[in-house]
């Protein structure tokens, strides 16, 4: 049998569909997982994946491999599962995106708590996928592209995004008078720009000018940020609608605009948890009601 270490690469790297999304996922550097993916296929004296312009791609003996992994690492986690002792087995380990955690499923806990009686929650804001076959966690609510969803995650909902600007920073700037032309205001930006390049893209609006602003890390920081009138940052209404009811936050054109959507992704040994099915009944009634205005 091949080393595990190798294995896990490649499980990580056919799942996730590229070698960067998969050091993300184990919590290693990328070269560590190229690394164990080549000496697998060293090993097997077989090539087992490909590049290609969309990320990583299994070849047929990748495929025939990946499927048996698969299936091993849910046997174990499922067998792990079911001999942990009950009193275990009534926590649920959430993981959620940053800005979504703290600013709209963090209040709403005592409503979950209230609903599945009993369930102790663990949550945990974060925007890496857990590795479930070591049981980091029971629950996955990220965020991704709609064609680019993780094998087995269904979508919550798909937002839509929208610029927003403090009140107090708005009243001592000058507010751009189209969207083409906020392509020259200070933007608050995630790790890097490509979120409001697909956002201007979307929009209808080219601009041959170098878009401005602080890059920081996630969504939740840029949200700070634009609160702290630092400039404009990209929200939804399940991150924004507090601030804005209470004329904090100010939304900039009508636009309809929706980038992405949010997931849920259960560890496979509790997808038929019957707790598992109504969370997510749950989370998407919750979260259509807050998109709509009516929550």
């Amino acid at each position: 049998m091949p080393p595990l270490a190798m294995i896990r690469a490649f499980e990580a790297a056919g799942r996730m569909g590229s070698m960067r999304k998969a050091a993300e996922d184990l919590g290693v550097s990328h070269s560590v997982i190229s690394r164990h993916v080549k000496n697998l296929e060293l090993w097997m004296a077989v090539k087992l994946v490909t590049s290609t312009p969309r990320g990583l791609r299994l070849t047929r003996e990748g495929e025939l491999l990946h499927a048996s992994v698969s299936k091993a690492f849910e046997l174990i986690t499922a067998t792990a599962a079911e001999l942990r002792p009950p009193s275990h087995r009534r926590t649920l380990r959430l993981w959620c995106m940053p800005g979504l955690a703290t600013r709209w499923l963090g209040p709403r806990l005592p409503l979950l708590q209230d609903m599945l009686k009993g369930t102790e929650f663990i949550l945990r804001a974060i925007d890496r996928l857990p590795d479930f076959s070591i049981g980091e966690a029971d629950v996955m609510i990220g965020f991704a592209n709609l064609d680019d969803l993780p094998l087995g995650a269904s979508p919550l909902i798909h937002p839509r995004m929208f610029p927003v600007a403090n009140r107090d920073w708005l009243s001592r700037s000058a507010l751009p008078d189209s969207v083409a032309e906020l392509t020259r205001a200070p933007l608050i930006h995630e790790e890097n720009r490509q979120q409001w390049a697909d956002w201007f893209r979307a929009a209808g609006v080219d601009h041959d000018n170098a878009l401005r602003g602080p890059r920081l890390w996630d969504a939740s920081l840029g949200f700070d940020a634009a609160l702290g009138g630092q400039g404009v940052a990209l929200a939804t209404r399940l991150t924004a609608a507090d601030e804005m009811a209470q004329g904090r936050l100010v939304e900039l054109f009508a636009t309809d605009i929706r980038l992405g959507a949010y997931y849920f992704l259960a560890a496979p040994s509790r997808r038929k948890d019957q707790a598992i099915r109504r969370l997510r009944d749950w989370l998407v009634a919750e979260l259509t009601l807050t998109e709509s205005g009516q929550r």
